[in-house]
């Protein structure tokens, strides 16, 4: 074993340690199903550990992290119902937990202790190279058949000599050296086994921007280090930082936490999923009516797997089967058809005046007029619930019972044409008036629908399909026994002589 993995392994978090993970996204946008799979992994984990779940923000970026962007991404944790114990409020956004701040924007002065105390260590220097006189270098080493890192004339450089030029206002971004770390870094990821990377692959980089802002590498081990990060649990695409964060690790004598670099997730078409191919983010798809625990049962199998193969899963039964033993290496493909399936099910799952709430916000949207009878709305939403895989199809499937947006659509002008027609809804609407209740049962409807046929003489597509037009404006659509229990005799004899009166 070399003397990285001896270092590795004797500062690796120790096992009776309490387990802290942490989720740490940029507040760029709405939360992406790749950032959300990461949050959730990591949750899956702290919980099935007795351990805590850290929300931490990565705004260093200020050109585009936003207040606004941070309140994207706390809604659709929050939607999903992945509670942190520390972080920023879900309410107010102020810090909770005692090691804040939780931005790293306001952590400046932490970042600016730990490069001072590497720079007085000799393991950090001050660089005031140009982007320009970098550019230059690198495509000299390029030429030279070398590796293109900086190679920094002020690596060296007296510290005295380099805080006079900075106290006469030039500016200099803070470098870590890496020169005569002439060793492989080797670490065991928790998802692909053994790691290992050779430390000249990478130059002298930078810790500190001349702004005073640190870069990712940096930031991240100090924040996981000062908040006592245990594991991390987070995106394949990072897997090349470790090499950089462990040196950081190492020069300060700090604990290393233990890494897992979680698989790729793909499109239909295997490429790294996308928002140009549709839906990506969490909180479209909450407006396109997904649940928040068919989209989490979804997302923890893009990676991992129940060990009896269970695909439908609520969260205590996740939280109690999870174990990183069991995430792949592979990379997962995002499967729509299998996403709407489980929210069909998950959907179906609900009691019936759970589901109207659920669906209730879709229909407001379309500003339909429906029964505010309870037993109405469960006796609708256990006939029209076996046909939604999403809320938003509530929307169609309510639709017809809307008096307030009845109308006759231009599909229905052949079937109004037939001479038969103004036969079939006269004889229709009588029946309806002659109905001694208020509601048609499933029978009822029936037993009116074969009297039609046989005073109007007519049968087929000529006896359906006007009576059709009559009660939803169009001669294609939802079967009309299910339809018709669930509307008043009023509203259809209403209807009826609408579209008598447009044949006439």
């Amino acid at each position: 074993m070399s003397q990285a993995q001896d270092h590795s392994s004797s500062l690796k978090p120790s096992l009776s340690q309490k387990v802290r993970v942490r989720f740490a996204p940029s507040p760029t946008g709405y939360l992406h199903v790749g950032g959300a799979r990461t949050a959730f992994y990591n949750y899956l984990f702290a919980k099935k550990q007795g351990g805590d779940f850290i929300l931490r923000i990565e705004d260093t970026d200020q050109a585009r992290s936003t207040e606004d962007a941070l309140n994207m991404v706390v809604s659709d944790l929050k939607w999903l119902g992945l509670n942190w114990q520390e972080g920023p409020n879900p309410e107010t956004l102020k810090d909770m937990g005692p090691h804040g701040p939780y931005r790293q924007s306001q952590r400046l002065s932490v970042y600016k202790q730990v490069a001072d105390t590497l720079i007085a260590r000799g393991q950090a220097y001050y660089c005031f190279m140009s982007d320009e006189e970098i550019d230059a270098q690198r495509e000299s080493l390029k030429a030279q058949g070398k590796s293109p890192h900086v190679e920094s004339p002020y690596e060296n450089w007296p510290l005295s000599e380099a805080r006079a030029k900075i106290q006469e206002g030039e500016k200099a971004v803070v470098r870590f050296k890496t020169r005569n770390l002439k060793k492989d870094y080797c670490f065991s990821d928790l998802v692909r086994g053994e790691v290992r990377f050779p430390s000249d692959m990478v130059g002298d980089f930078v810790l500190l921007r001349s702004d005073g802002m640190p870069v990712y590498n940096f930031c991240c081990v100090v924040d996981d280090h000062e908040m006592g990060i245990t594991h991390v649990l987070r995106a394949e695409e990072h897997l090349p930082n470790t090499l950089r964060q462990n040196m950081i690790y190492e020069a300060m004598n700090w604990p290393i936490p233990q890494f897992g670099h979680l698989s790729i997730i793909l499109d239909e078409d295997r490429q790294k999923l996308s928002k140009r191919k549709g839906a990506t983010s969490c909180h479209q798809f909450k407006e396109e009516g997904y649940l928040p625990e068919a989209l989490l049962n979804f997302i923890a199998l893009l990676g991992w797997s129940h060990p009896e193969g269970k695909e439908v899963m609520g969260m205590e039964e996740m939280i109690q089967a999870f174990n990183v033993d069991r995430l792949h290496q592979a990379g997962a493909i995002f499967d729509g058809v299998k996403l709407k399936w489980l929210n069909s099910v998950h959907l179906r799952n609900k009691p019936n005046q759970e589901l109207w709430q659920l669906i209730q916000p879709f229909l407001a949207r379309e500003q339909m007029e429906l029964p505010k009878d309870v037993e109405w709305q469960n006796r609708s939403v256990e006939v029209f619930k076996t046909s939604m895989e999403v809320l938003s199809d509530a929307i169609e499937l309510y639709r017809p019972l809307n008096d307030r947006g009845f109308l006759v659509h231009p599909e229905a002008e052949e079937a109004m044409r037939w001479e038969s027609t103004k036969n079939v809804i006269t004889v229709w609407l009588e029946s309806l008036v002659a109905h001694p209740s208020d509601q048609l049962t499933e029978t009822e409807f029936l037993k009116i629908q074969d009297l039609v046929k046989e005073k109007a003489g007519v049968k087929g597509k000529f006896l359906f399909m006007p009576i059709r037009v009559a009660v939803i404006g169009k001669p294609h659509g939802t079967e009309l026994k299910i339809l018709v229990p669930l509307m008043t005799k009023q509203s259809l004899i209403r209807r009826a002589e609408q579209v008598l009166e447009m044949v006439k």
